[in-house]
């Protein structure tokens, strides 16, 4: 709880859009995990850059932690003030600031949603297409290196952020990257602050890189006799040169909760969501490879979705997977984990993890970008059992150690937060280190979202 002075300080600044109310507090320790810290001390809504930077010359004052939040969808433990302090909710400020449509780039707030961000982009003939499944804030998504379903063909967060505004733990305000395509220009600012989780600083805006609507778009789903084949057809998908804009697995258990929650009848077998973006005659092309490819693999029931309203019928339900895993065991958290590995050794990884899953006694289906070597298992245990996490714990502890093995990493987009930082030291050695020596140059009180990504 904060004492009645550096309270008085914070509502000089804020006024009522800083609150200790228990149910603000309360909405502000939650994680879509199982993962789990204490509340906040205060949360604030801030409106304007100036008020954060006042915010952090506030904290430094009183040696309080600040945390920011964006939608709250994180994975890792991002979000939660594991040592107190004051949450940073950026949902008032979400607008979009300027649309440069001739050079393919925007300006936002950090608390605007890419769905919000797409909308007021659709006359534009542009869009955002970093898709991490949730509605997700670009600030966010920004601090976690957010990636998803298009990631195949559009890249991750780090591919699409051309500049930053942040401010320090000091109260600066800095600006990172132009406008300009590239830039030689000493130290690359921008992908430092992409993916350091609040660590470092807090975004206040960012620019982003945009890209044409496609001319036309098909989207299909197959089935396949196997795990295997399924993923031995992603493998020769992209050695091919094939160039999907996304190529999605479920497992079977996966597909059995799909169809239940979201009311579809896929085969009761490993399914590809895959979708083809281009120029009509090119695309035509793309889906006839696609197809012979598919059926050398034993895929059987390809089904082409070309009507806007099947396609988004289809990736719904796949956004919805998480929520359709949880349904199938009512009463269950989820320890939620990912690894991305190469290309090459992806097979191994997937068909290793679902035989590790399968012998432990817990259900865990599988589901995931597989395109880009990323893959997600969706650990349910009943939050009531030690027992049940305690065995979800270590299968996750033994997925990192493969990821690592088959020359991997840890997580491929879910970021590290507090959830991993643990296995941190295991992927980057000495390197980790170097981290948390830039983490106190830039934030040497060590306020900025404690207990996060790097050493202690």
């Amino acid at each position: 709880m904060l004492d009645a002075a550096p309270l008085s300080a914070l509502r000089a600044i804020f006024a009522d859009r800083a609150s200790v109310a228990e149910a603000v507090l309360a909405e502000h320790a939650q994680s879509e995990s199982l993962v789990s810290a204490g509340r906040p001390d205060a949360v604030v809504f801030p409106r304007t850059t100036e008020e954060v930077s006042a915010l952090a010359r506030w904290a430094t004052a009183h040696r309080l932690p600040l945390i920011g939040w964006g939608a709250g969808t994180s994975l890792e433990g991002h979000a939660l003030a594991v040592a107190g302090g004051v949450v940073v909710d950026f949902r008032e400020m979400a607008a979009v600031v300027e649309v440069r449509a001739e050079d393919r780039l925007v300006r936002v707030q950090p608390g605007l949603s890419r769905e919000a961000l797409n909308r007021e982009l659709r006359t534009t003939g542009l869009m955002f297409p970093v898709d991490p499944g949730a509605n997700a804030s670009l600030g966010g998504m920004a601090a976690t290196r957010a990636s998803g379903t298009t990631a195949v063909r559009y890249g991750t967060m780090r591919d699409n952020v051309r500049g930053l505004e942040v401010v320090l733990a000091d109260g600066r305000v800095i600006r990172t990257g132009t406008a300009a395509p590239k830039s030689a220009a000493g130290y690359d600012l921008t992908a430092l602050f992409v993916g350091s989780e609040g660590t470092l600083g807090l975004i206040t805006e960012l620019t982003l890189r945009l890209h044409g609507q496609p001319e036309a778009v098909m989207t299909a789903v197959a089935a396949f006799p196997s795990v295997g084949a399924a993923v031995d057809c992603v493998m020769a998908t992209m050695q091919m040169g094939l160039a999907p804009a996304r190529i999605e697995f479920l497992d079977t258990d996966t597909v059995a909760a799909c169809n239940a929650y979201s009311a579809l009848s896929l085969p009761p077998a490993p399914q590809l969501l895959v979708e083809f973006h281009g120029h009509p005659q090119g695309l035509a092309e793309d889906v006839s490879r696609f197809r012979d490819l598919a059926a050398g693999f034993g895929a059987a029931g390809l089904d082409w979705a070309e009507r806007a309203e099947d396609r988004s019928r289809l990736w719904a339900a796949r956004h919805a997977a998480y929520r359709a895993i949880l349904a199938s065991r009512p009463g269950a958290r989820a320890v939620v984990t990912d690894l991305c590995v190469p290309i090459s050794r992806l097979a191994e990884a997937v068909e290793e993890t679902r035989a590790d899953i399968a012998a432990s006694g817990i259900p865990g289906p599988i589901l995931g970008h597989v395109g880009d070597g990323n893959f997600h298992a969706i650990l349910m245990v009943d939050p009531g059992s030690e027992a049940e996490i305690a065995t979800a714990k270590a299968l996750a502890q033994r997925m990192a150690d493969r990821a690592l093995r088959l020359g991997g990493t840890i997580t491929g987009e879910h970021g590290v937060g507090f959830g991993k930082r643990p296995l941190m030291a295991a992927e980057h050695g000495e390197g980790w280190g170097i981290m948390g020596d830039v983490k106190r140059a830039l934030d040497p009180l060590g306020l900025m979202n404690p207990g996060k990504l790097v050493p202690g």
